[in-house]
């Protein structure tokens, strides 16, 4: 990324992260021994991209992303429910996470598991305490539950892909526009929400992230083949080991690269509909390119 956008994507993460710190030391969130999982796997690093999309889009219809810091952190706690639980010996038995063992390695299993149902339940809770208004947390509420909903069922489809044999390009893409798909728009739309955007804007915000999250799924099983693990923060190849289909493993590398360049084309294609669209601009396309 440019020089200018990296420093406000490295600003949008100290601001989720002082934000997640001013939460645990909140009434709202909870005094029990599962509160180091959940800070230990909220805390472990990653990217940031969800929050950073919510206050991102809050300023571009807005003007200003302090208007939806709560909605942010709130993402960001979902989606770390979802790691959690995704690394689960039941689930995809990964040990490690972006570089650190995964919670129920560091933990044990029963804890990993309640720091995920608490995270989960949290992300609610600081919506509900917010000073947003009545009818903007109702939107929130209603929109990262169906996205959670979304997530899950694309978790089930995934489950349930280890069982078959040979999959088709359209099957994976649906899956993916469940399991990774759901959170990034909920993302790009409660930013919009929170900024009062007009429908038509939340279409628009909606239609950007949905193609930003196939590119983003379709890289990540890219990178699990020709990445490097130490800077992944995870094993590569695991995809393979575990006799799971992926879009690498149905197209081959270059056609699943021009995919992923198909949809990250659609999703700047979106961003026309925005005005001072030059950091999410820079970020699709560094999003591509990433090595991590």
């Amino acid at each position: 990324m440019h020089q200018k956008n990296n420093d406000i994507l490295k600003n949008y993460i100290i601001i989720t992260e002082n934000a997640i710190d001013v939460v645990f030391s909140s009434d709202i969130a909870p005094k029990t021994s599962v509160s180091e999982a959940m800070r230990y796997s909220l805390e472990a690093g990653g990217k940031r991209i969800r929050p950073s999309l919510v206050m991102e889009f809050c300023r571009v219809v807005s003007g200003n992303y302090e208007k939806s810091v709560n909605a942010a952190v709130a993402i960001e706690m979902i989606h770390t429910f979802s790691l959690i639980h995704d690394d689960l010996p039941c689930m995809d038995d990964d040990d490690f996470r972006r570089g650190k063992p995964s919670c129920h390695k560091k933990f044990d299993e029963a804890i990993a598991l309640l720091a995920g149902d608490a995270l989960e339940n949290l992300a609610f809770r600081v919506i509900i305490s917010s000073d947003y208004d009545d009818n903007t947390k109702s939107r929130l509420i209603s929109e990262i539950s169906d996205a959670t909903a979304r997530m899950i069922d694309g978790q089930v489809k995934d489950l349930s892909f280890l069982e078959r044999g040979s999959l088709s390009e359209d099957e994976l893409l649906e899956m993916y526009s469940l399991k990774t798909c759901a959170l990034i728009e909920c993302s790009a739309v409660m930013g919009c929400i929170c900024g009062g955007a007009d429908e038509s804007k939340i279409v628009s915000a909606r239609e950007y992230a949905h193609n930003l999250g196939l590119a983003f799924q379709i890289r990540d099983d890219i990178l699990d083949v020709i990445g490097n693990e130490k800077e992944l923060g995870k094993p590569i190849g695991s995809d393979a080991d575990n006799n799971k289909t992926t879009i690498v493993s149905v197209l081959g590398i270059e056609k699943a690269s021009e995919l992923a360049e198909k949809y990250s084309d659609i999703a700047l294609d979106k961003l026309e509909n925005f005005e001072n669209n030059d950091f999410l601009k820079d970020l699709t396309k560094s999003l591509l390119e990433r090595y991590k």
